[in-house]
């Protein structure tokens, strides 16, 4: 069994977009991103205090929007229709989810296509279902180097991914597809979930429930890959049980140090992205 460990290689990433960012910034150009934030979500806040800090170690210029739970969805469309037009900010992130009272679709398809840094907007989805993409999510993305950095195949493997959200189940299936994999996409209607993730040699799991996979499900030598996170007391855990898991698969990824850093290092590179999509229009 062998770990693939996001954490050291999203750290590897990270060193090559700050090369970057300092060929970009002895031109004159500061990339940037701008992230919105509404409301006091504490998970929200640590995730956007995180890549705060991921901006800052690479020199990519960070502005913060943290508007009030009560904001009304027509000044938060103002808000980001600035953005859209303010030629310092390169990417724009949304932190989801958005206060029930805000129409989240509407909010997302207002972000310019060319600085849709999360791969979220209609247009960059499309792209991404015909082949041929533009900004593709980042924990999808960021799975996807994830396993070319272990040089695992995915044309003609059987996946499953449990979980079909936008942010991820989507993306990974249309991803995986797209390298000729043939795909599962399970959700909470799926009838056997257990027959079908024991067929897999690739099983993802983006949900966040706790223990929701377990060794009995896998196939021996199978890749697992968990996205799923949820605190635990002192503890943060994923979908899979890792103690019964491990001693089956291949390759597993570790909750915490697995797909996280990877997101976030993918959101750096899709600002790159669109720093250079600037420069060409």
């Amino acid at each position: 069994m062998t770990i693939l460990d996001g954490k050291t290689l999203s750290q590897e990433v990270m060193e090559d977009i700050k090369v970057e960012v300092l060929n970009y910034k002895k031109n004159g150009i500061v990339p940037g991103l701008a992230v919105i934030l509404v409301g006091d979500n504490p998970a929200s806040l640590l995730y956007v205090n995180m890549k705060t800090k991921a901006c800052e170690r690479v020199g990519i210029y960070s502005i913060n929007h943290r508007l009030p739970k009560e904001i009304t969805e027509e000044k938060l469309l103002s808000v980001i229709r600035i953005l859209n037009e303010n030629p310092m900010v390169h990417g724009i992130l949304i932190q989801l989810p958005l206060p029930e009272h805000i129409d989240e679709n509407r909010v997302l398809e207002e972000v310019a296509t060319c600085k849709d840094v999360d791969g979220f907007h209609p247009y960059n989805m499309g792209r991404l279902a015909r082949g041929n993409p533009c900004f593709t999510s980042c924990t999808a993305l960021g799975i996807m180097k994830l396993l070319e950095a272990y040089s695992i195949e995915v044309k003609g493997k059987d996946v499953v991914i449990v979980g079909a959200g936008n942010m991820t189940g989507k993306p990974m299936a249309l991803l995986l597809l797209n390298q000729n994999a043939t795909v599962q996409v399970c959700h909470i209607f799926t009838a056997n979930l257990r027959d079908k993730i024991a067929t897999a040699d690739i099983v993802i799991s983006a949900v966040g429930k706790n223990g929701l996979i377990n060794g009995d499900m896998i196939k021996e030598r199978a890749v697992v890959i968990d996205v799923g996170i949820k605190k635990m007391g002192d503890r943060v855990v994923g979908d899979v049980d890792f103690e019964s898991v491990s001693p089956k698969a291949s390759f597993i990824t570790p909750v915490p140090g697995g797909v996280g850093p990877m997101t976030i290092a993918m959101l750096l590179h899709n600002t790159l992205k669109a720093v250079s999509l600037s420069l060409s229009s």
